[in-house]
């Protein structure tokens, strides 16, 4: 099993598709046997998928995650869990541990419209890409 966390300075990085890296488990009978950060070198949105693959992860956590990208991922066999925050290490282990706190209707849907806000941080209350809301016209 490998699991890809959307990764910065230790923690499950807020947007999917804006990720610079990911760090990436390997898994074995249950425990973590190695783990390395790789970058994404600028790739965005649909292509992270992709890339997912060719490191043969099949399972992702992250922070919020847009529906275009939560299909993509669906379409190439990746399970997901969204909506989670804090250390991507305490992360996995809570997922093999099957305690991870997690939202399965995650959506960061600031997508659906035009920007007027400026620069998003998915993830922190002003924004809500961690829930349901989007609060830049607010």
């Amino acid at each position: 099993m490998k699991i890809a966390v959307t990764y910065q300075n230790g923690d499950v990085f807020q947007h999917f598709g804006h990720t610079e890296q990911f760090k990436i488990y390997s898994v074995e009978n249950g425990k973590v046997t190695d783990s390395q950060v790789v970058p994404t070198n600028g790739s965005g949105h649909g292509a992270l998928a992709g890339m997912l693959c060719e490191w043969k992860v099949d399972t992702l956590i992250c922070g919020g995650i847009g529906a275009g990208a939560q299909n993509a991922l669906h379409e190439a066999g990746i399970k997901w869990y969204g909506g989670v925050s804090g250390s991507a290490d305490e992360a996995v282990a809570s997922l093999l541990s099957e305690t991870l706190v997690y939202n399965p209707n995650v959506r960061c849907n600031h997508h659906d419209h035009e920007h007027r806000c400026g620069e998003h941080h998915c993830g922190e209350e002003k924004h809500g890409c961690s829930g349901n809301e989007h609060h830049c016209h607010s």
